[in-house]
């Protein structure tokens, strides 16, 4: 964006009053969309409006609807639910009381109004809008107004952003509040595991979900739960016998324990539905298995909001702003959604439609066609999900092997990955080996041929069950090659970090020399640092910022007690300062300094002003991220030193090193679910290659399509040659030469600090902050 349609903009804000609420149930993740909205409206120097207790409020009017400043939105990026409130309104839903409504608005002289909230909520909205001329015209006709204040006040604008824990709203990949409804499920969820399989029980799980099934089914397949009931979706006839059979067998293979999930809009094909307390039954009169049923309930609304939902809607908050700011007469009402990647905006009222016609397919008993109307990233969970749910048996055995093996430091989804690899390659028909410890137990031949229970309980665990080691294959190529040959491995699937990309590189330039060499090969990206070339998200990343997020809340609550002090954090990532940004986001951090962002001397002193002046008011805390090897000499004792040094009588320091917390802990659900993803995509593919260079009863691939990194790229999951990357890549600093984070850096500066400068917010790539380019770091 040019300097001067930013100018055009700042200057398009000048005058606007614009209004947030919250409105139906309450989701985490919408106090971050409140701050978004609050800080980006006052950047662009518009007047904003908290509007308290959502419609309820609106119609009420009085101390309801207040003025917002800067500080009004502090600290509470990390609160779960609403801190403005969210009630039901039947008023609203009245011609009165939206009248009402409306003289509240112009006695403030807001015309631009952002609701936060789900589908019914956004409606409302739009009927709102829709009536917006004829409410002021009664308005001037009864005398409340004159018409010189209903001109001035002849427009509303609305957008809305969906928070919404079911994901139940079409036309968004994700809602916010879902990601953090799915942490509560799998804490649960982990932790009823251990108690069961203490006491060789089946759990039936009941979660929210009364006309949409997506916390049911991806925490099912999370889980690796062994049935699942979703409305989208009901069970054939004789389900009963079938899951009864299933969970027998689950049982007589070994396994101590099973795992039901129910949506609690669970349906059978008759539209009848089907009970917790039903299924319970039904698995101790046939089984005899102790049984016992527990319902999440409001539980999965509660609690702070995830990494992923605090970044998703700061962006989508930003994002309504820079829309009502763009809004003409003839602009329609609009959603901000995800899609794929990207923060795009959709009418709103076809995105309404389109939900409605997911239920009336189901009621009309079209079930394919209602998931099918959920999306394609719905439909590709619910394949996956029955594909490795159960085994079942190939067609025929087929003449490949591969071999399956972690490189570089743990990360978690790695488990999954592992796991969801061996199912398909199973299925497939593959012969499927597991390597212990990396390309150096490659070498010392630590391999061993793997079935489809040997993996079974993995998708929760963090680290790497296989072990994992950073060797290069260069320091053992001859070990390497004579195992290969030894256990005829004809596909080889890399899981790890920077090191597991630079040793298939390495494996596929030696193809010259070693012929054993020429099979297919296939890096699936995991590291916390996020740095792997060929994709723009990496496993283990999202759990990575979730554990230093949950540290730096922590941190923050500490400063918040003793006040007037500033903690400085370090945070991993070798050069990569993916971890730092995000996490900075995600906890609103005043400043993160990481190695692809340089910074100066000055730069520093500005950030010292900037805590200054802070402690001024009533906010007398800060926090300071910074990545590990963000610059050469200004090291984290050093930061400590200055801030300590020029804050001396203002405010104190403290040195926090988050370490190797950022490796470890359970994996989040997005690293589960991304995981299992990448792992059967993998095999597929691999599966493919394999057919296509197999002649005369043997494998020769050669060429560099037949050697892979698979990654997220934007809206698609993409294979780019390993050979290709090396081009795009920085092996000094172990770094892509172009990453799609760096987009999120002026966003963290703007919402924590709104004295950021207009040549700064220019500066940097403030094209990436428009709607059309603005990523996001979930979609898949």
């Amino acid at each position: 964006m040019a300097a001067a349609e930013l100018e055009r903009l700042r200057m398009a804000g000048a005058g606007m009053a614009i209004a947030v609420l919250t409105s139906g149930g309450d989701a985490q993740g919408m106090n971050a969309a409140v701050r978004a909205v609050t800080r980006m409206g006052i950047y662009v120097g518009a007047k904003v409006f908290l509007i308290y207790e959502g419609y309820e409020g609106l119609v009420e009017g009085g101390d309801n609807i207040k003025q917002a400043n800067w500080l009004s939105v502090s600290n509470i990026i990390q609160l779960g639910g609403t801190v403005i409130g969210s009630a039901r309104c039947k008023a609203f839903t009245t011609r009165a009381g939206r009248l009402r409504a409306a003289r509240n608005l112009v006695e403030h002289g807001i015309t631009n109004l952002c609701v936060i909230g789900g589908d019914g909520s956004l409606t409302g909205a739009d009927i709102f809008r829709s009536e917006w001329a004829g409410l002021l015209e009664e308005l001037v006709r009864e005398g409340q107004i004159s018409e010189e204040v209903a001109k001035k006040n002849c427009r509303l604008n609305i957008v809305g952003l969906v928070g919404s824990i079911d994901n139940d709203f079409c036309g968004t990949d994700m809602t916010i509040g879902t990601d953090s409804a799915l942490h509560r499920i799998m804490e649960v969820i982990d932790a009823i595991t251990t108690t069961a399989q203490s006491h060789q029980r089946t759990f039936v799980l009941e979660v929210m979900g009364r006309h949409c099934g997506y916390l049911a089914l991806v925490s099912g397949l999370a889980s690796g739960a062994d049935w699942l009931f979703i409305p989208e979706s009901p069970p054939e006839d004789g389900w009963e016998d079938l899951m009864c059979e299933r969970l027998g067998e689950t049982r007589s293979r070994g396994s101590r324990l099973n795992i039901i999930i129910i949506a609690e809009g669970a349906i059978d094909r008759s539209g009848k539905p089907i009970s917790s307390n039903y299924v319970k039954d039904l698995v101790v009169q046939r089984l005899g298995f102790d049984t016992r049923v527990t319902v999440l309930g409001h539980v999965q609304r509660g609690g702070t909001p995830s990494a992923f939902d605090r970044v998703l809607s700061s962006k989508m908050g930003m994002e309504a702003v820079m829309a009502l700011l763009e809004a003409t007469p003839d602009t329609p009402a609009c959603v901000v959604s995800l899609s794929g990647n990207q923060s795009v905006r959709l009418p709103l009222m076809e995105c309404v439609q389109v939900t409605k016609d997911v239920q009336k397919a189901m009621d009309e008993k079209r079930f394919e066609e209602a998931i099918q109307l959920r999306g394609r990233s719905f439909e590709n969970n619910w394949n996956i999900y029955k594909l490795l749910a159960h085994q079942k048996p190939a067609q025929e055995k087929s003449p490949f092997s591969m071999a399956i093996l972690n490189v570089g430091a743990p990360a978690a989804g790695m488990n999954a990955a592992v796991r969801s690899a061996v199912r398909i390659g199973i299925c497939q028909g593959h012969t499927i080996y597991v390597v212990s410890d990396g390309f150096e137990g490659l070498a010392k031949g630590q391999v061993r041929e793997v079935g489809w229970h040997d993996v079974a309980g993995w998708l929760g665990r963090g680290g790497s069950m296989l072990g994992t080691k950073r060797t290069l294959p260069k320091t053992c190529m001859e070990k390497i090659v004579e195992n290969v040959r030894k256990f005829n491995i004809q596909g080889l699937l890399v899981i790890g970090g920077f090191e597991a990309y630079e040793g298939v590189l390495q494996l596929v330039e030696a193809r010259g020399q070693y012929e054993e060499l020429c099979i297919v090969m296939c890096v699936i990206p995991a590291t916390i640092s996020n740095n792997v070339p060929g994709t723009d998200f990496s496993l283990g990343s999202d759990t990575a910022v979730n554990a230093a997020m949950e540290s730096c809340d922590r941190i923050k609550q500490s400063a918040s007690g003793t006040k007037r002090r500033v903690f400085i954090v370090e945070t991993m990532g070798g050069y990569c300062g993916y971890l730092s940004t995000v996490t900075g986001i995600a906890v609103g951090a005043d400043a993160a300094y990481v190695y692809e962002d340089p910074f100066t001397i000055h730069d520093l002193k500005a950030n010292v002003e900037h805590l200054t002046d802070k402690m001024k008011t009533d906010i007398q805390r800060g926090l300071v991220l910074r990545n590990e090897k963000c610059h050469e000499h200004y090291t984290t004792e050093f930061l400590y030193n200055l801030y300590s040094s020029e804050g001396k009588g203002i405010f104190d320091c403290r040195i926090n090193v988050l370490g190797h917390l950022q490796q470890g802990g359970a994996p989040t659900p997005f690293d589960r679910n991304y995981g299992t993803k990448l792992g059967v995509k993998a095999v597929l593919w691999m599966s493919e290659k394999l057919q296509q260079v197999y002649t005369k009863g043997r494998v020769f691939a050669n060429s560099g399509d037949t050697a892979c990194v698979i990654g997220l790229r934007k809206k698609v999951v993409a294979f780019s040659p390993v050979t290709e990357l090396k081009k795009v890549t920085d092996f000094e600093h172990r770094l892509p030469q172009e990453q799609w984070w760096l987009n999120l850096r002026l966003m963290l500066k703007m919402l924590a600090n709104y004295q950021i400068s207009l040549t700064e917010y220019i500066s940097g790539q403030m094209e990436h902050v428009t709607r059309r380019t603005l990523s996001i770091e979930k979609g898949f």
